[in-house]
């Protein structure tokens, strides 16, 4: 019975990554995405630098969507 509490809790830990990556999706515009990624590739982490390219977007909201959508933890 423990093992089906364990796996139904891991499932739910999945399910919740993968509805906050798609909610963050949403949040950011196409040409914010692009933006960011472009960013990201000539400047790396400099999330306040990036923030100040896109109106309206703070530092920890950039990091934060990055961490979600390119994170490579495994």
């Amino acid at each position: 019975m423990a093992d089906s509490v364990q796996s139904s809790t891991e499932n739910h830990t999945v399910d919740s990554q993968e509805v906050t990556s798609e909610k963050l999706k949403h949040d950011f515009s196409e040409d914010e995405e692009t933006l960011i990624r472009r960013m990201y590739d000539l400047i790396g982490e400099r999330w306040h630098l990036i923030a100040g390219r896109i109106p309206g977007r703070t530092a920890e909201e950039i990091k934060k969507y990055w961490n979600t959508m390119y994170s490579t933890s495994e």
